[in-house]
């Protein structure tokens, strides 16, 4: 297999949200003796989810089959109010990693729920994200998916707020929200989207250049959202070939002319560097950014804590001054720890 040219989209891969999360992790195994418990899969990729297990990483979907006594990671997409709870009962040393971004539409349930809303939240059903948010106040969500479960909403007499699941395309979210406020004009809505930055910033580069390809391959999982719905938006722009893979070994023999390349917020680098090394392009790769994404989000309050204890005790040992926890931890790509994982 021989491709023309690969157009690669940035940004692409980890988002700040996965970063922290992977990080914390990875920060747990390197502490704790194995094994480190972690609710739901840490984020929706499967060489992640691998890398994690091979050092020792247990994943379940349910607390009770956590020891009690064991360190415990709730995972990046946020958990229900009652999962927390258990959590924090059970384990010696619990960390909720959920992204910031969905912490703001927790706090948004919470807050119109406690003025009288009720919440119509568009999501994917079964999603980790949808299942943990709709947790948070479950007799005032309702959850909608299409413009069809809209029109099929009853009428209410308390007044309504449209909050969102984050990592929706922008397209499945704007066709249900048009449809939401058309149905209920005084709906209320946030002043800042819902919808990740990450997931639309990678949309955005896509569609930047999907008219110039003859295929496009989206590297991530299945059980990944934005993955999803950037393999969609791409059949949708009329890419004539539209691959959605794991990684360099699902990739086909026949993949020829210009090869558009992107990856969904949890797939690592090394996946895009395996992927565009199998395709050799004859005329070399062209990166086309739409926006550099400088965002950072700190360790969980239990993870800063436990790198600057660490840090300290490094500075007493060695007699030596120190970088502060958080700045280290800035400087460290996810990519490169999740590498380093032996």
């Amino acid at each position: 297999m021989v491709a023309d040219q690969v157009l690669l989209a940035a940004p692409r891969g980890f988002c700040a949200g996965v970063e922290m999360a992977i990080k914390a992790l990875a920060s747990m195994v390197r502490t704790f003796p194995a094994p480190v418990y972690c609710y739901h899969e840490i984020v929706h990729n499967q060489e992640v989810v691998r890398r994690f297990e091979e050092q020792g990483v247990i994943f379940v979907d349910d607390i009770a089959e956590v020891p009690t006594g064991s360190p415990i990671m709730l995972s990046a997409h946020g958990s229900a109010p009652e999962v927390v709870t258990a959590a924090e009962t059970t384990g010696s040393f619990t960390v909720n990693s959920v992204c910031p971004l969905v912490t703001k539409v927790h706090h948004e349930v919470r807050v119109r729920t406690g003025k009288g809303f009720r919440i119509v939240y568009v999501g994917h059903e079964g999603h980790e994200e949808a299942v943990g948010t709709m947790a948070v106040a479950p007799e005032s969500i309702h959850r909608v998916e299409s413009v069809e479960e809209v029109a099929a909403l009853p009428d209410f007499d308390e007044p309504l707020a449209l909050l969102a699941q984050t990592t929706l395309s922008h397209r499945d979210w704007q066709d249900v929200a048009d449809a939401a406020t058309e149905r209920f004009p005084d709906m209320w809505m946030p002043g800042r989207s819902d919808l990740c930055f990450a997931t639309t910033n990678r949309q955005s580069a896509l569609l930047s250049f999907v008219e110039r390809c003859d295929a496009m391959v989206v590297i991530g999982s299945p059980n990944s959202s934005n993955t999803l719905a950037l393999a969609k938006l791409a059949d949708e722009s009329g890419c004539p070939r539209v691959l959605r893979i794991n990684g360099d070994d699902e990739l086909p023999d026949d993949l020829t002319g210009v090869v558009g390349v992107t990856a969904g917020a949890s797939a690592p680098e090394e996946l895009v560097e395996a992927v565009i090394a199998k395709l050799a392009p004859v005329r070399g790769v062209e990166e086309i950014r739409v926006v550099d994404e400088d965002e950072y989000f700190p360790p969980p309050p239990p993870i800063r804590d436990l790198l600057t204890a660490l840090s300290s005790a490094a500075a007493a040992t060695l007699g030596a001054r120190t970088t502060t926890s958080i700045a280290a931890d800035r400087r460290v790509a996810a990519s490169s720890v999740l590498a380093n994982l032996v």
